[in-house]
């Protein structure tokens, strides 16, 4: 399956570096890797991915601040975190959820099913 384009915002190195590897290996383009919400806001203002994969806490707590102009957008993604399921907020209740840790297998999957 040929995915257009996947934006990453995931701010542990390895993880990221893996998880972008893995989904161009399962033949989508990643748009961009972004380690802060910052450049990951950057990244949607300038060139809107198809889909994304949002780590929700980069550090400073629980952030949705690049989840919400996804949604608006219509654009969908993928939460991949460390923390507990329920404390996403009930807006994003239909969004769909990987708890850390998590194989690359996952995301991938979840993406399949996605597209």
């Amino acid at each position: 399956m040929q995915w257009k384009s996947i934006l990453v915002l995931e701010d542990e190195y390895f993880l990221a570096a893996d998880t972008a590897r893995s989904l161009e290996v399962a033949r989508a383009h990643v748009l961009g890797v972004c380690a802060d919400k910052d450049e990951a806001l950057r990244v949607l203002a300038e060139d809107p991915p198809s889909a994304a994969l949002l780590d929700n806490n980069l550090g400073g707590g629980a952030d949705f601040a690049v989840a919400e102009p996804l949604a608006m957008r219509g654009i969908p993604f993928v939460f991949m975190t460390g923390y507990d399921l329920e404390l996403i907020p009930s807006q994003f209740a239909a969004v769909p959820r990987l708890q850390k840790p998590t194989r690359v297998r996952q995301i991938v999957d979840a993406f399949e099913k996605m597209f």
